[in-house]
């Protein structure tokens, strides 16, 4: 088994139906399963994919896992991947649409890259821990989550006072906007919408961390990889189409303060040691802050 990928459902029968449908249109020439983990939905949704996809299931080229209850974008995936028995894993989005040879694309580019890399000096450092491709909106803008620099404190203050559009070289390590959309790069960090691994590589720095329910355990997966020596690398060449929700559809209060804990959570992981209590102090009220202004402007959509 080459690849396994793994996507959670949760309430989006028809979101994962074209996710899954773009995956099966087209014949690859290596084997790849399917590991559809569902989180207690109530919209029926995985009684009726598991009605479409009758088939593939039998066949076990797709593979269907149902919780109890919501556990979590994190604990979900990890369920998925330790069921998994591809070489490679690919965390892929529900929400998310595969342009023409992208599974293709990313599978030779990362295996002639390590091959490549291994030939030449062996450690680690010399290959690639993670691979994100392009991925594109709605309207054909780019996602900046699928490239991106780590969010230090100094990063994350150009990004907020918004210094990046002004000078997106020296001010734009939050969105990596030293590396153009269109061109290969190594970056700090992926969106767990589209990361594809090496199964040796988690198997060294280990699962997605459970602490984060939804939202940053991408980044923090990353920044484990990078600090094992593996590279980050963003790959153009492979794109995919991200289905998620508009910034004037009203988001549910606990989507917003999962999203800002998981800021916390990663700054007291990663950062705390590195930083002196006054800068921790404004980096927490920061957030916090931020959540209040985000739930007060949610309050007032309609």
């Amino acid at each position: 088994m080459k690849l396994s990928i793994v996507i959670v459902n949760y309430n989006t029968y028809t979101l994962t139906k074209q996710t899954i449908d773009s995956i099966i249109k087209k014949p690859e020439d290596f084997a790849y399963e399917v590991i559809l983990v569902d989180n207690a939905s109530q919209d029926s949704s995985i009684e009726k994919l598991a009605e479409d996809y009758k088939q593939f299931i039998i066949d076990k080229q797709i593979i269907v896992i149902t919780n109890s209850s919501n556990l979590g974008f994190s604990k979900a995936n990890n369920i998925g991947i330790r069921a998994a028995r591809g070489d490679y894993i690919l965390l892929l989005n529900s929400d998310t649409y595969l342009l023409e040879e992208c599974l293709a694309n990313c599978i030779k580019y990362i295996e002639a890259y390590n091959q490549q890399s291994e030939n030449k000096i062996l450690k680690a450092d010399g290959t690639i821990g993670a691979l994100g491709c392009k991925v594109v909106l709605q309207d054909d803008t780019l996602d900046h989550a699928c490239k991106r620099g780590f969010p230090t404190p100094r990063a994350s203050l150009y990004y907020l006072l918004k210094w990046d559009k002004k000078n997106p070289i020296k001010y734009g390590q939050y969105d990596a906007l030293h590396l153009d959309e269109d061109e290969i790069g190594e970056v700090d960090s992926l969106m767990g919408a589209f990361m594809l691994m090496p199964r040796k590589v988690l198997d060294e720095v280990g699962l997605l961390d459970e602490t984060f329910f939804m939202y940053g355990e991408d980044i923090d997966l990353c920044y484990r990889i990078k600090q094992a020596g593996y590279k980050v690398l963003y790959y153009p060449k492979a794109q995919i189409i991200h289905y998620k929700g508009g910034s004037s559809k009203k988001r549910r209060t606990k989507v917003i303060y999962d999203f800002h804990k998981a800021m916390w959570i990663f700054y007291k992981k990663h950062y705390t040691k590195k930083y002196n209590m006054g800068i921790t102090f404004i980096v927490w009220s920061g957030i916090w802050i931020k959540y209040a202004f985000e739930i007060l402007k949610n309050g007032l959509k309609q």
